[in-house]
This record gives C-alpha cells, sequence and structure tokens, in this order.
C-alpha cells in the first residue's frame, strides 16, 4: 500500500510538472506571438508576467486532487 501512495504522489507530481511546463511555454508563445505591441496590456506586453500567468493556468489545469480514502469507500458502496 505504500508502495501504491509513493508511485501515486510521484505521477501526481510529475503531472503538475508537465502542466507547469506546458503553460510556460504557451504563456511565452502567447506573448511572442500575439502580444501588445503598445505596451499597454499588463499581462501580454512583458514576457515575465506572461509566462507566470501560463505557469499558473497550466497549473490548475494539470492539476488533479487524488481521492481520499473516505471517497474511495463511499464510490465502492455505490
Amino acid at each position: 500500500m505504500e508502495k501504491l501512495l509513493k508511485t501515486l504522489k510521484l505521477y501526481l507530481n510529475l503531472r503538475l510538472l508537465i502542466g507547469i511546463i506546458l503553460g510556460a511555454i504557451a504563456g511565452y508563445s502567447y506573448y511572442y506571438f500575439i502580444g501588445c505591441s503598445s505596451g499597454s496590456c499588463a499581462i501580454t506586453s512583458d514576457p515575465v508576467n506572461s509566462t507566470l500567468y501560463g505557469i499558473l493556468f497550466g497549473a490548475l489545469l494539470f492539476y488533479k486532487k487524488s481521492k481520499t480514502n473516505e471517497e474511495k469507500d463511499e464510490n465502492a458502496k455505490n
């Protein structure tokens, strides 16, 4: 059981890391290809801001909360 929990935690951390990397790439790509030429846009006029927002959204998109034991038991009963 302990080995399963370690594997699950590793999988969730790896999934989150992939989300962060893809979000960073997407955020910078948005700045580079679309961006804001006038400099008046708070997010897209600066590559750092755009990349940080991409990281945030990528992490939120790829983050998946693991089920607790109580939720697993309830699902098994139904």
